[in-house]
């Protein structure tokens, strides 16, 4: 039995950027299992609408 894992998963969210405005994009999140239970966030990045991968870092997650 394998006690760690990475996993990814990909939801929506809504993002805010200066130039763009309000956006709903889908977020992908690479995490490390340990147990069944999420340890920590490897990597978290979006897709634009032309096929560009960007980090999150640059846009805000709106409240």
């Amino acid at each position: 039995m394998r006690l760690s894992r990475i996993k990814r998963e990909t939801r929506y969210e809504k993002r805010y950027s200066v130039k763009m405005g309000e956006l709903t994009t889908r977020v992908t999140y690479i995490r490390r299992y340990i147990m069944g239970l999420p340890v920590r966030t490897l990597h978290r990045y979006r897709s634009t609408y032309y096929g560009k991968v960007k980090d999150c870092n640059d846009c805000n997650v709106l409240s």
